[in-house]
């Protein structure tokens, strides 16, 4: 019962927060407003009204809009670069988690020198200390995938090495996040289910990782809850208020779940893939390697973790043979994904090929390996290829 709680971040959640934005303290005069190179912030309408509520609080703003589904360092040493040059004193990341997850390494880096994979661990990071801190940083999720708007961590793809790693540190929690459901109505079918079982996994693999405590296991099991049950709803209607308002605290959840427990090797496994093939959205990859990657598990953990899981999902786990109570949570994890319409995906379909099954391992080993570190059970090399091998065979 030994644990630390740190969550500093402001959160204003519900309908209509968004307009908070016009009149809530904010944590400085001009802001760098970091969205993705799509068209959606802009379409949708929701850059405007950021800017607009900004000017109604006093604050002058600029864009950064080159951001891409799996942010990469180049972006971010350009958005720190132009945050400096035109003075911004704190950054907005809205969109989804890479237009967040980019502000927060943006902010970093616009106030500590050299390159942003200097104080990268892991890889060919150098693992430096953040000396100077961060800009402040202020969070406006319009999906439910990554809880990045409760958590410090920031991913960020090194290009040319093909190294996708997570960091973070205190200066990376956003002093405020604004969670507007109805900023998420508009996201297309396949991106909600994209984006949810992101939100999934950041909770269940907080669950069974090593490191979990009773607070990260609280926020863990209701946010496996509300997905299961909301997120086929969020899928087939995406205009239902009501399942983009549960799936929004889901993914908040999941949120505080990074923040005081951890991913396990799955995150590795997917982050090594959508590295060298960006156009696998993180999401569909997680979903392909889930089945073979949990069934691995079953009888490796402590079976109640798996017990506990089935049973937030729904399952009548008490009615089946005790050998039988841990399988209930592929099974229902197996009926999520059906519902959701992605138990077509397949790794060929995004390029992933079976030769190159090995050198995705070792690269998930050598860039995120510390969370292996904090599976519960400890996987060797050829295990490790061995779930590769039977997710892309699934």
């Amino acid at each position: 019962m030994r644990f630390s709680f740190y969550m500093p971040s402001n959160i204003l959640f519900g309908a209509g927060s968004l307009d908070e934005l016009g009149k809530v303290a904010l944590p400085g005069k001009k802001a760098l407003i970091v969205i993705s190179a799509g068209k959606s912030m802009r379409e949708q309408g929701y850059l405007a009204r950021v800017e607009a509520l900004l000017h109604k609080n006093g604050v002058e703003s600029v864009v950064f809009d080159r951001i891409q589904p799996n942010p990469v360092k180049v972006h971010v040493m350009e958005g720190a670069k132009l945050a400096q040059e035109q003075g911004c004193d704190f950054v907005i990341g809205l969109g989804g988690g890479s237009s967040i997850d980019s502000a927060k390494s943006i902010a970093l880096m616009a106030k500590n020198p050299g390159d942003y994979w200097d104080y990268i661990f892991g890889g060919s990071g150098l693992g430096k200390p953040v000396e100077h801190g961060a800009l402040p940083i202020v969070a406006i999720t319009t999906t439910a995938g990554t809880g990045t708007e409760a958590d410090p961590w920031t991913v960020i793809t090194k290009e040319e090495t093909h190294e996708k790693i997570g960091f973070g540190n205190k200066y990376t929690f956003p002093v405020l996040s604004i969670v507007d459901p109805d900023l998420m109505t508009s996201i297309p079918p396949v991106l909600t289910a994209y984006q949810g079982f992101d939100a999934l996994f950041h909770a269940v693999e907080g669950y069974i990782a090593n490191c979990a405590t009773p607070m990260s296991d609280l926020f863990a099991l209701k946010s496996i809850a509300l997905i299961a049950r909301w997120l086929p709803v969020a899928v087939r209607e995406g205009e239902n208020r009501e399942a983009r308002a549960h799936m929004a605290l889901a993914n908040t959840l999941s949120g505080f779940v990074e923040s005081t427990s951890s991913c396990t090797s799955e995150h590795s496994l997917e982050h090594a893939m959508s590295a060298r093939h960006a156009g696998l959205a993180h999401g569909a990859g997680l979903i392909m390697l889930s089945h073979a990657y949990y069934s691995f598990f079953q009888n490796r953990i402590p079976q109640h973790l798996y017990e506990n899981m089935a049973r937030a999902m729904g399952e009548d786990v008490d009615a089946l043979p005790r050998e039988e109570r841990a399988g209930a949570f592929i099974t229902a994890l197996d009926k999520l994904v059906e519902a959701c319409g992605m138990s077509h995906l397949r790794m060929p379909d995004f390029g992933i090929t079976s030769e190159e099954l090995p050198d995705l391992a070792k690269n998930a080993r050598e860039t995120m390996g510390g969370l292996f570190e904090l599976d519960r059970y400890k996987l060797s090399f050829d295990e490790t290829v061995e779930i590769l091998q039977n997710a892309f065979s699934n």
